[in-house]
């Protein structure tokens, strides 16, 4: 129904990274990463696992002119890497990471900075298209995990997807971040409908896997799966305990 992948990045985190790769395609997920700069994407490829998306920039912030360039100019670096892994979707955010944290936070949203995120998507959405790949703009929360990163909420993230409305330009709608920042996730996902370019899902409170808090994710799968949407959904979630059982514990949630 769904196809479905995990973060690399969080579970069977005793191990290398290719072995968690290789644990996770043996289980019969897709995989997710997070930076391709820090990896051995030969060695990643040797896996033999299929890719679904990864960071897809290095660098800069879409919500002014200057940054939103870099962000764009760094994307073609990872265009480079997708293709050594035959990743489909690389995930920008609407200001820089630097170990969860925005890079220059900002408490006030102008105009300006809308108008520069969507020339800063349209230009990725270009650079998407000659290359044969989505980028997907995260929503994240700024209670928690990433405070000072502005217009990063899931409104935020699917108005500025539908006003650049480039086929090449998605959301990567994060279930986790949405539920803390603002909840009522069944009505969102089937109001962002065909903007989502991808799902990623973690419990609340904890980000671990489906099961583990307040989300009921078999209902929101249902909501998905009725409001059309048959695309990938990666676990970007912790395990609470065997990363195995995580892994089923997510698949039953979305299976039926």
């Amino acid at each position: 129904m769904f196809d479905l992948a995990v973060c690399a990045e969080m579970v069977f985190t005793d191990l290398p990274l290719a072995d968690r790769i290789r644990q996770i395609h043996e289980l019969g997920f897709a995989v997710e990463i997070w930076s391709f700069a820090d990896k051995d994407l030969d060695a990643l490829a040797a896996t033999g696992a299929r890719f679904s998306s990864m960071t897809g920039y290095l660098r800069g912030d879409l919500f002014d002119p200057e940054g939103a360039d870099e962000v764009v100019r760094t994307a073609r670096e990872a265009l480079t890497a997708a293709a050594v892994l035959g990743v489909p979707r690389l995930v920008v955010h609407p200001g820089q990471l630097i170990d969860g944290h925005a890079a220059r936070p900002q408490h006030r949203t102008t105009g300006a900075m809308w108008l520069a995120a969507q020339r800063g998507l349209a230009a990725l959405g270009e650079l998407g298209a000659a290359n044969d790949v989505m980028f997907c703009l995260e929503n994240l929360n700024t209670i928690v995990d990433h405070p000072g990163v502005p217009m990063a909420r899931a409104q935020d993230t699917l108005a500025l997807v539908e006003s650049v409305g480039h086929p090449n330009v998605k959301m990567m709608l994060d279930l986790y971040h949405a539920q803390i920042g603002e909840g009522n996730l069944i009505e969102l996902v089937r109001r962002a409908g065909s903007a989502i370019g991808e799902i990623q899902v973690a419990d609340v409170p904890g980000r671990c896997e489906p099961g583990t808090g307040e989300i009921n994710y078999r209902a929101v799968a249902r909501a998905l799966s009725d409001s059309g949407f048959g695309g990938p959904v990666g676990l970007e979630a912790y395990a609470a305990g065997d990363s195995v059982a995580a892994l089923e514990a997510f698949r039953s949630a979305f299976t039926w």
